[in-house]
């Protein structure tokens, strides 16, 4: 599932999973809950090669139990990487 939202003129992509993969031949198994992602970018209409950035949600209650708690972390964790630390870095620094 991919969602996308826009925060403080950013595109920002949730990528919500099944925690283990979907194996040939079988149905997807989401009783082992959701893992999540979250892909930041400037807007396309911004640049001819808007900058983009891949953050994975971080562990702690994953796998999240239900796709809805998974999106939830994903919005408040872009916002939070955002909005920053109170440091002069950005999300498009390297950690």
């Amino acid at each position: 599932m991919t969602t996308i939202r826009h925060y403080r003129g950013l595109d920002i992509s949730l990528l919500v999973y099944p925690h283990h993969a979907t194996q040939t031949g079988y149905g997807h198994n989401y009783e082992d809950g959701f893992d999540a992602s979250i892909r930041i970018s400037e807007p396309d209409s911004v640049m001819d090669s808007p900058r983009s950035r891949l953050f994975r949600v971080p562990p702690g209650k994953r796998p999240f139990v239900n796709a809805g708690d998974a999106r939830r972390a994903s919005v408040a964790y872009a916002e939070m990487l955002i909005d920053g630390d109170g440091s002069d870095r950005t999300i498009w620094e390297s950690a």
